[in-house]
């Protein structure tokens, strides 16, 4: 059995194929995944400030979604429903440094390229409802079963519901759907509508890769050129009394069309920019912690499904 997430499919088709194209189901791709955390691992990590954790819960699985943010405490696990809730966890890896190992399992993907992995915890019936996501992602069911339909196409201008905080499709459209199993990958490229419901407890693991906006890019870019000892400056096109006006001269434009094609013509200043800006640290507060401190955010408590005891 191959230890790729894409199974016996060789990557260069994976790649030629699938990624950022369609969607793909890899029965058993993960099946020799050794979960390194349970559920009750999670809601003690959503405890901490320093996580970044959400509680989105849902009146019925069709029905509408509440989103909170963490830290929780332990008050908000003990009076949590039997379902119908998901507990969403981002870059676990950071406490859990053997999730990392998944990132082996593609190599055929810039390392560089993985923005983090969340891990969530469902209770039956729990989802974070019908959306689309900009960036691709592998979904790894680690326990339990979810069955996902898959969607319509989106992007910036598909409508969204204007009564929640999620950013939920005003309309979904299931083209294909598929129950997951331990051990089983889902791959979904950017802009595929889809929706997961869990049909018993268990847990997902998300790999998401980085993918950030033009506006992201050129707002860092900026801030990298300001600081640049010697910047050009723009100057005058040949002027003549008739551009003497309140309209702007195209030949201004040609100015500053030149200036900035300039600057992408620099091939370093963008190399070691997009180098810098793509393997920033998620969260820059916790590069000087230790794995061993961070694992200090597991308590032994048991929070779900159960009573609270050490």
């Amino acid at each position: 059995m191959s230890d790729l997430l894409i199974g016996d499919l060789p990557p260069e088709d994976f790649l030629r194929q699938y990624w950022q194209q369609q969607p793909l189901l890899i029965r058993d791709g993960a099946a020799t995944l050794d979960l390194p955390l349970e559920g009750d691992d999670l809601a003690g990590l959503s405890l901490s400030d320093k996580v970044e954790s959400r509680l989105i819960t849902c009146s019925e699985p069709t029905g509408s979604y509440q989103l909170q943010h963490g830290p929780f405490d332990e008050q908000t696990f003990a009076t949590l429903p039997a379902s119908n809730w998901t507990l969403l966890v981002q870059a676990v890896e950071l406490w859990v440094p053997e999730l990392s190992d998944l990132l082996t399992r593609i190599p055929f993907l810039p390392r560089w390229r993985c923005d983090d992995i969340m891990v969530s915890y469902a209770a039956p019936g729990g989802g974070v409802g019908p959306h689309f996501d900009q960036y691709d992602v592998f979904l790894v069911q680690a326990e339990g079963t979810r069955r996902w339909q898959i969607g319509q196409r989106c992007d910036e201008h598909t409508t969204l519901r204007p009564d929640s905080d999620l950013s939920l499709l005003a309309e979904f459209h299931a083209e294909q759907e598929w129950l997951l199993a331990p051990g089983d990958v889902l791959y979904l490229p950017p802009g595929v509508a889809h929706w997961g419901i869990a049909e018993t407890a268990g847990i997902t693991l998300s790999i998401g890769f980085r993918s950030p906006s033009l506006a992201e890019l050129m707002d860092d870019l900026a801030v990298e050129i300001a600081a640049r000892p010697h910047n050009r400056h723009l100057r005058d096109p040949s002027l003549t009394p008739a551009m003497a006006n309140d309209e702007i001269h195209p030949a201004y434009i040609a100015q500053v069309q030149a200036l900035l094609s300039e600057m992408i013509a620099d091939e370093k200043l963008l190399g070691v920019w997009l180098a810098r800006y793509m393997t920033r640290p998620k969260y820059p507060d916790l590069t000087d912690d230790t794995a061993e401190q961070r694992r200090a955010s597991f308590d032994g408590t048991r929070y779900l499904n159960g009573e609270r005891e050490t």
